[in-house]
């Protein structure tokens, strides 16, 4: 008995199809080609424009109560379904949301259960300016890293960065450049 690998079926189906297509008239093989296209597409802009799943909950209140973009990541460290992470609203206005990742669903920002915020804020002229490392972002922007502070508890490292008139920050507690990178990023990237 001959045993074929993946591989290799796969590559007598393409072969065989496209050895068939050589019967079919052009505009059926350009209408089955541009209807791929579409699905590969519609399946791009589904999966990739979500956020985490951390987020589900809470964001019917955040597109009622905010007007500005609201953008969320994608990335979460510790989101990985053996760890429970819970997004929590601080406050959300017209022009402000404030978000809290942490590991209990009633966690009030506490150093045990807090692991991180995620915030958005129109820019006023009475915003402060940036600051911090600078960091490239997807898409050219420039982002200001901030790292945490260790004492008797460990404050947030927090990436911020602008965006159509909106300041974004994404927080750790006592958090990597690499992983708020990859945070940010995955909020950027629709």
């Amino acid at each position: 008995m001959i045993t074929f690998g993946f591989k290799y079926f796969t590559a007598a189906c393409t072969a065989i199809l496209l050895a068939s297509t050589h019967h079919l008239p052009d505009p059926a093989i350009a209408s089955v080609n541009n209807q791929s296209q579409q699905i590969a597409q519609n399946q791009a802009q589904t999966t990739n424009s979500e956020p985490n799943l951390v987020f589900r909950p809470i964001l019917a209140k955040i597109k009622q109560k905010s007007r500005i973009r609201i953008l969320l990541p994608k990335f979460i460290p510790e989101s990985d379904g053996v760890t429970k992470i819970y997004a929590i609203v601080e406050s959300a206005t017209q022009n402000k949301y404030e978000i809290l990742l942490g590991f209990s669903p009633d966690c009030n920002g506490g150093t045990a259960c807090r692991l991180g915020v995620v915030t958005a804020e129109a820019v006023t002229r009475k915003t402060p300016r940036l600051s911090g490392k600078t960091v490239n972002l997807a898409r050219g922007i420039r982002g200001y890293f901030v790292d945490a502070s260790c004492g008797a508890n460990c404050s947030d490292a927090t990436l911020t960065w602008r965006q159509r008139g909106v300041q974004y920050t994404v927080g750790l507690k006592a958090g990597d450049r690499a992983s708020l990178i990859k945070m940010a990023n995955s909020a950027i990237n629709p």
